[in-house]
């Protein structure tokens, strides 16, 4: 049985990609590398909100 954290390794992925780039981009000053972690991060919130409902959302059972 895998942890709950990694029941959805996709959306983790996602999460984690966007933290890098928000941290690569505040130390480097690259806005575009901010914008596009901030987008990464809420993207892959909302994926794993809507994975964990139970439910199939969108006409979609899975996201994956």
């Amino acid at each position: 049985m895998q942890p709950p954290w990694l029941a959805h390794k996709e959306e983790v992925v996602m999460i984690v990609l966007g933290i890098v780039l928000l941290l690569v981009g505040f130390v480097a000053k690259i806005s575009i590398l901010w914008t596009i972690g901030i987008v990464l991060i809420v993207v892959g919130l909302v994926l794993v909100l809507l994975g964990r409902t139970g439910r199939p959302v969108g006409g979609r059972a899975h996201y994956f």
